[in-house]
């Protein structure tokens, strides 16, 4: 029997999308890499502040900017901060704002894109309509003026950023659901006088998972982005606490004198960009209806 097909007593007793989706998943190679280093690299920022070499405020004027050695590994930045400690530090900053903020927008963008989707006619006329004025606002304004209003807080720039990254997570939503209500297994679902919500969450939202998976691995990193240049602004993350884009940030800007205050930040990013894209790659596959015929 091939070893990269079901078993005959799986297909007998039967799996579920997720059970199915898991089995397609464990084959593809770089999803299952992408995924092992961003569990990784997730649990080495958690664990930070109990195997941090030093404190991420703590300076060494004397040292100043130095490369790597035995007591500094990556080197130091120009006020003497180990930067191996800073990017360990910055992660678990830039890892929350990443996915704190794609969650936010994909509460909202799922759930406003499958309602437009599925209700048709003059509800979802009206509701991308709305979409659409909102696109055309400029949102770093919108955000820059949240910020201004509301105060420099954490968690409102996850709020914030997450409020306006929703829209293109919605159009996405809407255009799947609109293709998978008219399939069969919909169909039967009405016909036996299921719940619209019902409907909506159990079989055509997870049906349509896989595009918003693939958008949800290019959201985070533009997520991260956008806060590094809010910090650059002096609305996002402030001094001394870092992030990796404000690391690179500070890296470009000395990146002449002090190379490795650019490379070694922007290596990690890369890292785990590269980890997003290869596992959502693989979540996409993985979860495509179509596969699961195969």
């Amino acid at each position: 029997m091939n070893s990269e097909t079901l078993s005959l007593d799986q297909y007998e007793a039967g799996t579920s999308l997720w059970a199915d989706a898991w089995i397609r998943l464990r084959r593809n190679k770089l999803a299952i890499f992408g995924l092992i280093v961003l569990v990784c690299v997730t649990f080495l920022c958690l664990i930070t502040p109990w195997i941090a070499p030093y404190g991420y405020e703590e300076q060494n004027l004397a040292l100043g900017a130095s490369g790597p050695s035995a007591q500094h590994w990556l080197g130091t930045d120009t006020l003497g901060r180990d930067l191996l400690t800073r990017i360990l530090y910055g992660g678990r900053v830039s890892l929350m704002v990443g996915l704190i903020a794609t969650a936010v927008a994909l509460i909202i963008g799922v759930t406003y894109g499958a309602v437009a989707g599925y209700a048709g006619g003059r509800v979802d006329t009206v509701m991308m309509r709305l979409v659409d004025i909102i696109y055309a606002l400029p949102f770093m304004i919108f955000i820059v003026l949240l910020m201004v209003v509301f105060g420099r807080s954490l968690f409102l720039l996850f709020l914030a950023i997450g409020a306006v990254e929703w829209l293109t997570m919605a159009r996405i939503v809407r255009g799947q659901v609109q293709t998978l209500k008219q399939l069969e297994f919909v169909e039967a679902a009405q016909s036996i006088g299921l719940p619209q919500w019902t409907i909506i969450w159990r079989h055509i939202i997870p049906n349509a998972l896989g595009p918003v998976i693939v958008y949800t691995t290019l959201t985070i990193p533009n997520v991260m982005l956008l806060e590094a240049f809010l910090s650059f602004l002096g609305l996002g993350i402030q001094p001394p606490q870092s992030s990796w884009g404000v690391l690179i940030s500070l890296g470009v800007e000395s990146m002449e004198e002090y190379p490795w205050l650019l490379i070694f930040p922007g290596l990690v990013l890369s890292l785990v960009l590269f980890s997003l894209n290869f596992l959502g790659d693989g979540l996409r596959d993985a979860l495509d209806v179509r596969a699961s015929k195969d």
